[in-house]
């Protein structure tokens, strides 16, 4: 009887053993940073994005502009022209205000060309790691670069490289 209980944690044991998941490692910023179409992207982000900034700062400043001035003729001007004058500043602050969200709001014309530049690249490796992960038989495949509480990952499970050479950009 006991070595049928022997025998059976044995082979529990060893089933147990077999059906082991296989985990993996990526670093996302490493395999990104590789990449000389994402350093394009983001250096035209970048470029287009302080265009766009400066656009709105002149506004912003033709406003200040027009408030300073304001102040400094407000006792010269009859109750008309001042209403005239807060007038135009606040559709000066307004237009910048509007501009500001049209650019950068959350559905502004810098997140639509962020997601048109960087979603086929991020689809492009997506698919890269899913090949990987398929033929090695990872179930599971975790961003060693996100702030996912990793303390430490043995290099020995890092396919970054593996999928750079997938992607084409070999190291």
């Amino acid at each position: 009887m006991k070595r049928i209980i022997i025998s059976l944690f044995c082979i529990i044991g060893c089933v147990t053993l077999a059906n082991a998941q296989k985990f993996a490692l990526i670093d996302m910023d490493y395999v990104l940073k590789s990449i000389p179409a994402y350093e394009r992207a983001n250096e035209q982000l970048s470029q287009v994005s302080k265009k766009w900034q400066a656009e709105v700062d002149a506004l912003t400043n033709e406003a200040q502009t027009m408030y300073k001035n304001y102040q400094n003729e407000v006792v010269f001007l009859s109750a008309e022209q001042k209403k005239a004058r807060q007038d135009a500043i606040m559709e000066k602050e307004k237009k910048a205000s509007e501009l500001k969200r049209q650019y950068f709001g959350p559905d502004g014309e810098l997140f639509k060309k962020r997601t048109a530049l960087m979603n086929p690249i991020q689809d492009e490796i997506y698919n890269a790691v899913k090949d990987i992960s398929e033929t090695k038989g990872y179930q599971l495949i975790l961003d060693r670069a996100s702030d996912t509480g990793i303390i430490f990952g043995s290099p020995k499970i890092d396919i970054s490289d593996e999928v750079l050479r997938k992607l084409g950009y070999a190291n």
